[in-house]
């Protein structure tokens, strides 16, 4: 039974930083490629960070120089380092999973490449 679990959203002024985090279980986490989507009030979602099995990755225009997206095989989770936030980062953060080892970088935002999905984190700015 595939679990992913976020945390660490909450209130930030802009400028500051949080630290979100994913923990998976039910599966072999290490294989897949992971994602961070995040959905705004009234707007779609939208694919935020991928990182496949072997740490590459991928961001939205965005957040590019200011979020990274890493994980910790040993621990089973997804991390996500969000600084210099700004009120437009203001969302419901969610984390995903694949299941498939690899992606195309240009795939590795597209939520169609993910089958599961956490519950969310809110991030407010």
């Amino acid at each position: 039974h595939v679990q992913l679990v976020e945390s660490g959203g909450g209130s930030v002024q802009a400028g500051g930083s949080l630290r979100l985090s994913c923990a998976a279980s039910g599966f072999y986490f290490s294989n897949y490629v992971m994602g961070w989507f995040r959905q705004a009030p009234g707007k779609e979602r939208e694919g935020v960070a991928g990182i496949d099995s072997e740490g590459k990755t991928a961001y939205e225009d965005s957040v590019k120089g200011r979020f990274t997206i890493s994980r910790d095989n040993a621990k089973n989770t997804l991390y996500l380092e969000m600084n210099s936030l700004k009120p437009e980062d203001t969302a419901i953060y969610y984390c995903a999973a694949s299941t498939i080892p690899f992606l195309l970088s240009s795939r590795l935002l597209r939520s169609d490449q993910y089958a599961y999905w956490g519950q969310g984190t809110q991030v407010t700015v």
